[in-house]
């Protein structure tokens, strides 16, 4: 009977260790498996048109994490006067859970500035506005965030590596390496709610 009982003993201890999902439970960074979704970081960008008037937006850069250990990020700030300022592309990239349960993001993204018909035609006056965008280079940027709580990532350090348009910015030792940043940005969950739809 204790033989019995042995083996009953084992099977249920073999079944639960199955179970287990693949990620461990508890309060242990992103080795929980918790922080998969998306996030907002609320950033302000102090004077638009750079010129002293001060005019504030507030933007927000859009962060996903896929459960497949991909990742993208859009900044909302990116299509503002692009045609003055140049813009981005969209990020893509990954990220991986480090063993201390601080999260790793690596994103890949282009710069574009503005050009104009002077480029072609230097003798034109006055220059014309700019009318299009040209790829300017790309910039590889990594991520070390800590999984505060359930719906809050804070991204503490960041570094980037920049590549010129004849430079291939898929080498993770390539184009130029910047200064590590240490600007803390706060990432919030984008939490489901049906609660706008329950207001009178």
């Amino acid at each position: 009977m204790s033989k019995l009982k042995s083996i009953l003993l084992a099977v249920v201890v073999l079944s639960v260790f199955m179970a287990t999902p693949a990620f461990p439970q508890g309060n242990a960074g992103c080795k929980n498996g918790k922080f998969i979704g998306s996030y907002a970081a609320l950033v302000t960008v102090p004077d638009v048109w750079g010129d002293g008037t001060n005019v504030l937006h507030q933007t927000l850069r859009q962060l996903t994490l896929h459960s497949d250990g991909t990742a993208n990020q859009e900044d909302t700030s990116a299509l503002d006067i692009m045609l003055s300022g140049g813009t981005i592309s969209s990020e893509v990239g990954s990220w991986k859970c480090l063993s201390d349960g601080q999260l790793v993001v690596t994103l890949i993204w282009a710069s574009y500035t503005p050009t104009n018909d002077a480029v072609n035609h230097p003798v034109v006056t006055p220059i014309p506005p700019p009318v299009d965008l040209l790829l300017s280079g790309h910039t590889r940027t990594t991520h070390l965030f800590s999984v505060t709580d359930a719906n809050t990532l804070t991204r503490t350090e960041a570094r980037n590596r920049t590549y010129d348009v004849t430079e291939d910015p898929t080498d993770p030792t390539g184009g130029v390496l910047g200064p590590l940043v240490t600007i803390v940005r706060v990432y919030t969950r984008v939490v489901a709610s049906d609660a706008d739809l329950l207001a009178p």
